[in-house]
């Protein structure tokens, strides 16, 4: 829908502006605005007050309570829908979704401070509705008696108050400028006063400040594990990709010239020790691509879990590495892939940089979360702040609302601990 400009931003800076003002479709919906809004403020009122009354006794709180809720609910989406329609204005009104069913729904719906703020709206607003929509009715009423008053002036008493003359040329030079003023000013006063109309609204039937944090905290949760999820995909399609596409080319070409060095050994020697490097080369660029494959994504993860995948670390560890782990059930597959990445990493750093001659790594489920704890026996001083890889881990850590501790004192061990959400 498209916003119809209500609120009178600027005021009316030129004479068309002026003019056109008590023709303007923004106008008319904002008088219509004030005169359908008095009946539907007063009903609400009346309903409103009723189920409080009742509510306030000890008897009738249980059934009075979730009529007094959506009977709330319900009024709060009639206003919304009239300050939509007429306005073309969106009130984020917050109406959450209450989790259980039945009176523990209700109670829920009654402790919720949104319902009381609400509660109130209609309480407060028929008040100020009905003063609105009078300023309106007479600045219209007026507006329009006055500029037709010559039109029926024969129709007026020859004595008004204080003994004047309303027939008088002056006197109806007076009114009519009067009434053309108020018409003047009347759409501006409509519009002016939808603009305190809404801005009530806003505030107690939108969200509160720590309701609209809330709901930016869970929308940047879920676009963050979005991306998360959708890294991860990509990983796994590089993965399948490398895996099956380049890594058996270079299968094929490391066969196909192994064949050729072996068929060719009475080649000359210059031929021969050019196909002995392109096997050689070869070979090693399939060792290369196959740990850059598991770096990627391992597929032990999703064929066997992550107990198989850490052992199978640990086999290929440059060092002696311990592993326990008691896993009863699995995690996600993108908690799983990040604690891999860690014990890999830790691993990594373990024998290249810290000289360790042996390490520990143990897996467990505390208080529905996944713990990993990864210790070395090397020289110790780890910090992140000094190098890109265990800040990336730190990072990748956060990003799955995971926590990441190292302890790394000057002269070893070093104990990295993970600690991930894994619920089941």
């Amino acid at each position: 829908m498209t916003a119809v400009t209500y609120a009178a931003e600027r005021g009316p800076s030129t004479l068309p502006a002026v003019l056109r003002a008590p023709i303007s479709t923004a106008a008319w919906r904002a008088t219509v605005y004030h005169v359908v809004g008095l009946p539907v403020a007063v009903l609400s009122l009346l309903v409103t007050s009723v189920l409080l009354t009742l509510a306030a006794t000890v008897v009738l709180v249980v059934p009075s309570l979730p009529l007094l809720v959506r009977s709330t609910r319900a009024f709060t989406r009639l206003q919304q829908s009239r300050v939509r329609d007429l306005l073309g204005v969106d009130i984020a009104v917050s109406l959450p979704d209450f989790p259980g069913t039945g009176m523990r729904r209700v109670w829920a719906e009654v402790r919720a401070g949104a319902t009381w703020r609400q509660v109130g709206y209609h309480l407060v607003a028929p008040l100020i509705t009905s003063v609105h929509a009078v300023i309106v009715v007479a600045a219209w009423s007026i507006g329009v008696a006055g500029t037709a008053v010559i039109a029926y002036s024969w129709a007026l008493p020859e004595r008004g108050l204080f003994g004047w003359s309303v027939r008088h040329p002056v006197t109806l030079a007076g009114l009519t400028l009067l009434g053309l003023g108020c018409l003047a000013a009347a759409p501006w006063v409509a519009r002016a006063l939808a603009t305190v109309d809404v801005a009530l609204a806003r505030r107690l039937l939108g969200p509160s400040r720590v309701e609209e944090l809330t709901r930016r905290v869970d929308s940047l949760t879920a676009s963050r594990e979005a991306v998360v999820d959708a890294a991860d995909a990509e990983r796994r399609r590089i993965e399948r990709d490398l895996h099956d596409g380049t890594q058996q080319r270079l299968v094929s070409l490391a066969m196909n010239l192994g064949l050729a060095r072996a068929k060719l050994a009475d080649a000359p020697e210059p031929a021969r020790r050019a196909i002995e490097e392109a096997h050689e080369e070869a070979k090693e660029a399939l060792a290369e691509l196959r740990a850059f494959i598991r770096g990627l994504h391992p597929a032990v993860l999703d064929d066997r879990g992550l107990d198989a995948a850490l052992s199978g670390i640990a086999a290929r560890a440059p060092l002696p590495v311990t592993v326990r782990s008691n896993l009863p059930h699995r995690c996600s597959a993108t908690i799983e892939a990040v604690a891999y990445f860690v014990v890999s990493e830790a691993l990594t750093n373990a024998a290249r940089h810290a000289g360790a001659t042996r390490a520990e790594v143990a897996a467990e489920h505390v208080d529905g979360r996944l713990r990993i704890a990864v210790t070395d026996d090397g020289r110790g001083g780890a910090d992140p702040e000094r190098g890109t890889g265990l800040r990336g881990l730190a990072q990748r850590v956060a990003a799955v609302d995971g926590t990441l501790r190292i302890d790394s004192p000057a002269g070893g061990p070093t104990v990295i601990v993970a600690e991930l959400p894994c619920e089941r």
